[in-house]
């Protein structure tokens, strides 16, 4: 399942292993910026190996239909990462739903990208996949992730408490969500 979606700044595309070392330059780019808010990694992690292994692995999961990962890329620089949105834990039937996930490169940061991609994937997730919910789970202290899914209409639902263990402690996070409300 390849897919490629266009805004008016950015390319997000699924991408195959022959971009690990564009996964990897985004990863090593950014590994002290994003450490704060994703579970620890081993030095593995930091290898075209691994960044290969875990493409691949996302390309299974898109292909059972569990997950939708695409990267983020400048329409003006098409050969570099920005960051990435994920749509996982896709479930169909009578419950529709899926949780978001995103990450954006420390130097893009404030620039609204990470706004309109996501805008790009609510439609997508909406219009294409025909889903009912996009949740969200963000740590209360990450206020630049709130403020992104606040400003795209994602609602507060509750707070999961000690719900995922971040850089080596069990974070709360606050539980977002936007419903497709044509589908109600």
């Amino acid at each position: 399942m390849d897919i490629e979606l266009h805004s008016q700044r950015l390319i997000l595309k699924s991408i195959d292993e022959s971009k690990a070392m564009q996964v990897l330059d985004y990863v090593v780019r950014n590994k002290e910026f994003l450490e704060r808010w994703e579970v620890v990694r081993n030095a593995d992690y930091y290898t075209a190996q691994t960044q290969k292994e875990l493409i691949l692995s996302d390309k299974l999961d898109m292909e059972k239909g569990q997950l939708v990962k695409v990267w983020m890329y400048k329409i003006d620089e098409p050969d570099k990462i920005i960051g990435s949105i994920a749509l996982s834990n896709i479930v169909k039937e009578a419950f529709l739903s899926c949780h978001l996930g995103y990450r954006l490169d420390q130097e893009e940061n404030n620039q609204g990208y990470m706004t309109e991609g996501i805008k790009c994937m609510i439609n997508y997730t909406f219009d294409v996949l025909k889903l009912h919910r996009i949740e969200a789970n963000i740590m209360p202290r990450n206020e630049a992730s709130l403020k992104v899914v606040q400003k795209l209409g994602f609602y507060h639902e509750g707070l999961a408490q000690k719900y995922l263990k971040i850089n080596g402690t069990w974070e709360d996070h606050i539980h977002m969500v936007l419903r497709n409300h044509e589908m109600e």
